[in-house]
């Protein structure tokens, strides 16, 4: 099981490198989902699949959404011309080698060839998580609640901010007469 695990976390640090090195948004986003995935498998390996579930229903699903539609609605692109085929299909390359890893891991155990991989059976309910969050957990939810304000505060600052269309050295402001 502990290569299991190596192989997953390796592949989400790799995916998250290459999230943050990306000058495209959309190749970016590619690798993202990847991580998130990546994540996911980590959570079921260490024996949590609602974690695990929800990494890929929230993250990998919703949250992606979003950040695609915005990257559509930014319209990043500046009016470039598009590229070829073969460019688009080479940006492809990367995210499918790592979910491909990410497959066949998944698929190993599946077939019963997890090396002694045992999962608990105790099922634990939504409210036991809730419970949990909000009574031994409950200073983490708070400082992640106020990390999400404060980035909410800050990309309404930033989108708010206007752009001035001239350098401040071109308008003729600092001249001596």
């Amino acid at each position: 099981m502990s290569w299991l695990f190596y192989l997953a976390a390796s592949v989400a640090v790799a995916a998250t490198a290459m999230v943050v090195t990306r000058r495209n948004a959309v190749h970016a986003l590619l690798y993202l989902v990847v991580s998130f995935l990546a994540v996911a498998v980590v959570f079921f390996l260490l024996g949590a699949p609602f974690i695990a579930a929800l990494e890929v229903i929230i993250y990998a699903g919703a949250i992606m959404v979003l950040f695609v539609f915005v990257v559509m609605m930014v319209e990043m692109g500046g009016g470039k011309e598009k590229s070829p085929w073969w460019s688009e299909l080479r940006s492809w390359i990367g995210p499918a080698f790592l979910s491909l890893v990410l497959f066949g891991e998944y698929l190993f155990v599946l077939a019963g060839h997890g090396g002694g991989l045992t999962f608990k059976t105790a099922q634990i309910p939504p409210k036991a998580v809730g419970l949990s969050l909000f009574t031994t957990y409950l200073l983490g939810v708070e400082l992640s609640g106020m990390l999400l304000l404060a980035a909410v505060i800050g990309a309404y600052h930033l989108g708010r901010m206007k752009q001035k269309p001239v350098h401040r050295y071109f308008t003729g402001e600092g001249e001596k007469t």
